[in-house]
């Protein structure tokens, strides 16, 4: 539904983004995820037809976007960061008025502004002046304008910034209820914001594409970090030199304070992070190690990588992990 293929935009002697592909199937959510300033909003624009690219090609529902800019806007729904209102609008007349933009027929209008409230649950909104109304609110109308023609290919720029939690949850519902019908690129900064809403992530860092998967594979990629949180009676350095050389360990590392982040519960008590190497699960091992050295262990809990350890590791390290189609193609050579 949306290829985006070897994507850049080049200010002067600035390059926004770099060499940028991926695609959105029909009927997904993609989070487009990265930090402030790696591009996503460049991105974003450029899929909207409302910047040019310097190179590389973008396709939505079939048609090129600088080729047919018209017959994709025509296809699309778009969400800039801040909603594109008239707040002396009430919210019915808004809509209406973006269906006549957007080419709707006569006849459908009434049917296809009545259906956008609803989906965006602003029935008792929808004569209520938008300047009026609170910021939650205004970003459900921004959404209902994005949808109201019914388009194929939905494009959100960062649409929960600057909500209250009660409001983020809304529009992650909202957003949620869209999949299947619509397609959907999502950009944001907010993890839980991806986790909890898209089928796949595309992380972009420093304008580069540097990783595309489902967020279960790419946790499962930096399965390097998962392991255990220890709590133990004895020396920190002394259980070090028991556990590292375990078969099934890749490092053990001291934690300066108590588990979970918490200041620590007694003087005489240590903390540990034990990493295990990928595919091992040497739990057993470590119990046994630690009670024949005479360690007491007051807690051991199971730690996994998280999307946010996917997150921190390829926006802070030069670093790149496989995409999907690699994956599928290793997964072939291993058979």
């Amino acid at each position: 539904m949306i290829e985006v293929d070897g994507l850049s935009k080049i200010y002067g002697s600035t390059t926004a983004i770099s060499n940028v592909s991926f695609n959105v199937e029909q009927g997904e959510i993609l989070g487009f995820l990265g930090p402030n300033g790696a591009g996503k909003t460049t991105t974003m624009r450029i899929l909207a037809g409302y910047l040019p690219a310097t190179s590389g090609t973008v396709r939505i529902a079939g048609y090129d976007v600088h080729e047919n800019s018209l017959l994709v806007r025509q296809r699309i729904g778009y969400l800039p960061e801040t909603p594109p209102l008239y707040p002396e609008m009430t919210v019915e007349g808004f809509l209406y008025f973006v269906t006549r933009i957007k080419g709707v027929p006569a006849g459908d209008r009434t049917t296809k502004v009545r259906a956008a409230i609803e989906r965006c649950n602003l029935e008792d909104k929808r004569n209520v002046i938008i300047r009026k109304l609170s910021k939650g609110y205004r970003q459900r109308v921004g959404i209902a304008q994005a949808i109201v023609h019914d388009p194929p290919a939905i494009i959100l720029d960062e649409p929960t910034v600057g909500l209250d939690p009660r409001q983020i949850i809304d529009v992650r519902n909202l957003i949620k209820s869209l999949a299947g019908t619509h397609t959907i690129i999502l950009s944001t900064h907010i993890l839980p914001e991806v986790s909890m809403t898209c089928n796949r992530v595309a992380i972009i860092n420093r304008g580069k594409v540097v990783a595309t998967n489902t967020p279960e594979n790419l946790m499962t990629q930096l399965t390097g970090g998962s392991g255990y949180e220890l709590e133990i009676a004895g020396e920190p350095a002394l259980a070090k030199q028991v556990l590292q050389n375990l078969a099934g360990v890749s490092l053990v590392e001291s934690m300066p304070s108590g588990m979970h982040g918490h200041t620590p519960i007694a003087d005489n008590r240590g903390y540990l992070r034990v990493i295990s190497q990928p595919g091992s699960e040497p739990g057993h091992e470590i119990v046994m190690a630690l009670v024949r050295a005479g360690f007491g262990l007051y807690e051991m809990r199971r730690v996994s990588a998280t999307l946010e350890d996917v997150f921190l590791q390829l926006t802070t390290e030069e670093r790149n992990l496989p995409s999907e189609v690699e994956d599928e193609a290793k997964e072939g050579e291993a058979a």
